[in-house]
């Protein structure tokens, strides 16, 4: 499949903008992918604000058709993309954990252009198939439900377990609906009731974090993913001793850390970042998860800063763009 020379792509170079650049040419085992839809992430926005000092195309949702391949068999197959690409020879590359190579691209993020445009670039052995009955606005949720499975492969969580989930983001959403399939006591905080709405709905318990303030029993595990540092003393404040919490937030800025509750009380914490897309594939196609309730917006892509603006607004979740 021919690619034009140039594309459309939302850039940021100090400022956000739709602009025309040069279609990127795949180096040795990579594929040319053309993106049909992409996902705008709460770290797209912080980016804009001076996160990981990035410049260039960001976004790293997306689902797009294969053009050009160093495995012939996925050109023209539709596909999601793993976001980090290792150096494919450091230690922890050889171990399947391309995600932790110190000297990784991460697309849109770090050191490779990503997804807000109409062709990426990424390692052919980055791309999975999406299941043909999955539509793109379910599969743009591939890579968060895959963070927020992530929990589960780093701790265990029993149906006897009390969890706690700070923040009712769309990471702190998909949390939610991913740990209550493990039937553990769940409970949701956060600031706003609409957007926990979503959860109550499906028969979860919520609750403001003011009401959090008079919540007495200390939880077994706590799940930060407010994405602010005050959700860290939150969680502190919940977590039983010899419990744990897991970090699901990336502060721009500085975190402040008070070590003494935590050496006291035997805390663990656990650092959660990416996870592994087959099993969010899996989870969604099979319908025990639906995250299309998240989806508040789809733009056509020659709208592209009216829907990163969009996607800042209070109450709303997910804004994509579709090509």
């Amino acid at each position: 499949m021919t690619a034009p020379t140039m594309m459309k792509a939302l850039v940021f170079d100090g400022r956000i903008h739709l602009t025309d650049v040069p279609v990127p040419v795949p180096k040795e085992g990579e594929a040319l992918v053309k993106v049909s839809i992409a996902g705008i992430c709460k770290t797209d926005v912080e980016i804009t604000k001076g996160y990981m000092r990035f410049s260039g195309i960001p976004g790293h949702e997306f689902v797009g058709i294969v053009q050009d391949s160093t495995h012939p068999h996925q050109i023209g197959t539709r596909v999601v993309g793993e976001i980090n690409a290792g150096c494919g020879v450091c230690r922890a590359c050889r171990a399947g954990m391309e995600r932790h190579c110190s000297q990784r691209t991460v697309l849109g993020i770090a050191g490779r252009n990503g997804a807000f445009a109409e062709y990426l670039t990424l390692p052919a052995s980055n791309l999975i198939e999406v299941p043909a009955r999955l539509p793109d606005r379910k599969a743009i949720f591939t890579e968060p439900v895959a963070a927020a499975l992530e929990i589960l492969e780093q701790v265990c969580i029993q149906p006897a377990h009390s969890v706690l989930v700070i923040g009712d983001g769309k990471l702190g959403l998909l949390v939610c609906l991913v740990l209550r399939l493990t039937g553990c006591d769940l409970t949701l905080a956060g600031k706003h009731r609409e957007k926990m709405d979503v959860f109550t709905r499906l028969g979860g318990k919520a609750i403001t974090l003011h009401e959090l303030e008079k919540v007495e029993q200390p939880f077994d595990f706590v799940v930060e993913a407010s994405g602010n540092p005050s959700g860290f003393e939150l969680a502190m404040q919940h977590i039983r001793p010899r419990g744990t919490i897991v970090l699901k937030s990336t502060y721009h800025g500085e975190l402040t850390l008070d070590a003494a509750p935590i050496v006291v009380n035997e805390v663990s914490i656990v650092g959660s970042r990416c996870g592994v897309f087959e099993p969010a594939l899996r989870l969604m196609d099979a319908g025990l998860l639906d995250p299309l309730p998240l989806l508040h917006a789809v733009f056509p892509f020659e709208k592209a800063e009216e829907a990163f603006l969009r996607s800042q607004e209070s109450g709303v979740f997910k804004v994509a763009l579709e090509f």
